[in-house]
């Protein structure tokens, strides 16, 4: 085998052709037994809706969250779809594919794919990945889009020879297996480095040569704590060439804040509640009913936030990255605090100021910090191969399946 490269507008050997061609694949719609008829469901076959495509990110499809029966099959006029079938969301979620591993059949969001002797459909499964903005453009819809068969069916193909097409489909499933690995490293680090916060947080294992007891404090007791601000944005002065970095709270979830976009003048600084904290300060997101409240970050540069981040500024009795750390591992108990109904609320100063921390010396919260550091930066050099590898792939993706770069 020989990778040789060409720009083409048509690449040599490739066919020009449509999905629902006769020799490409046969577009298949699904359905829903009636709702009323208990008959119709609990039983053995796979019923695939959208939301079972769109909650998981794994290219194949092995089960759904509801099965139907035979008798439901028959009812709503559904088919029984191969392993390998590919499932096409038609319907809101317009483009998102997998690829059936079992027998299944699908409600009517769908425009299931079966390739026909002859196509890929792993190859059809990475060409149709490129398609999905063709698709939104295509549906139509005002409550929400929709695919019709007549349009899914005219979708336009470049395909080569059956050979290339499982070459190309080889090199991709290749280049995803590298990065499901890359995905479950990763969680196994995490899973290990959460096990190590709860034994190493709370004194149920202590690193080697450290014996004093513990004491609790309340962090109001050892730190400042204060929140942001944000200046008037009718006042360019405030926020034209300005150069002091200001962080929004929707950049907590970076965790270890080397950089933000939002710059602020010394002039918005000044006449506005915002503050300058420095290097090392814990930041904790204070509102939102999304996943931002709770969240803990520390900066690594000198910065300030909006007014929905807190920012703690230990003294010398209580290090910043054991309290990072600390803080990290009660997300859900900070979320449990906050004020407002059912826990809706936001979290405030007086509430953090409040909260106890386990203390034992600075050289311990030191060595405890660096055995949790050294995981952190384990897991984000894992994070970032991953995230090269996925770029890679993307790369891979446009030369292969447009014939810029041939595999024969």
């Amino acid at each position: 085998m020989t990778l040789h490269s060409a720009i083409l507008d048509f690449p040599q050997g490739w066919m020009e052709k449509h999905l629902g061609d006769d020799d490409i694949a046969e577009i298949v719609s699904g359905g829903t037994p009636s709702t009323l008829i208990n008959e119709y469901w609990g039983g053995d076959i796979h019923w695939a809706t959208p939301t079972d495509i769109t909650s998981t990110k794994s290219k194949y499809l092995s089960t759904t969250e509801r099965t139907i029966t035979h008798a439901g099959l028959t009812s709503c006029g559904a088919r029984m779809l191969l392993p390998g079938s590919l499932l096409l969301c038609s319907r809101a979620t317009v483009g998102e594919i997998r690829i059936s591993t079992v027998p299944i059949c699908t409600n009517q969001g769908f425009k299931s794919i079966v390739a026909k002797p002859g196509v890929s459909n792993e190859f059809l499964y990475y060409k149709l990945l490129t398609m999905k903005d063709d698709m939104v453009q295509r549906s139509y819809g005002s409550t929400f889009l929709e695919l019709s068969t007549k349009e899914a069916r005219s979708l336009p193909l470049m395909l080569p020879k059956f050979e290339e097409q499982n070459l190309i489909a080889e090199a991709l499933m290749n280049i995803d297996s590298l990065i499901e690995a890359l995905e479950k490293l990763i969680a196994k680090k995490r899973a290990m480095k959460l096990g190590t916060m709860q034994q190493l947080l709370n004194g149920k294992t202590r690193i080697t040569g450290f014996h004093e007891n513990w004491t609790s404090i309340s962090i109001g007791d050892v730190a400042e704590c204060v929140s942001g601000g944000t200046p008037s944005t009718l006042k360019n002065e405030y926020w034209n060439n300005g150069i002091i970095p200001w962080m929004s709270s929707g950049e907590l979830h970076a965790r270890r804040i080397r950089s933000v976009k939002g710059r602020i003048t010394e002039l918005g600084l000044d006449e506005s509640s915002a503050q300058l904290v420095p290097i090392g300060s814990v930041l904790i997101g204070l509102a939102g009913q999304g996943k931002t409240r709770g969240t803990v970050a520390i900066s690594e540069i000198e910065l300030c936030t909006n007014q929905s981040i807190a920012a703690v500024l230990p003294n010398s009795t209580l290090n910043s990255d054991y309290l990072f750390h600390n803080l990290v591992s009660r997300y859900d108990e900070l979320r449990t605090l906050s004020t407002g109904d059912g826990g809706r609320g936001g979290l405030n100063l007086t509430i953090i100021r409040g909260l106890e921390v386990p203390l034992p010396t600075v050289e311990e919260q030191q060595a405890i910090a660096k055995v949790l550091n050294d995981m952190d930066a384990e897991i984000d050099v894992l994070v970032a191969r991953r995230d090269k590898t996925v770029l890679i792939k993307t790369g891979m993706m446009q030369e292969l399946l447009t014939g810029r770069t041939r595999l024969l």
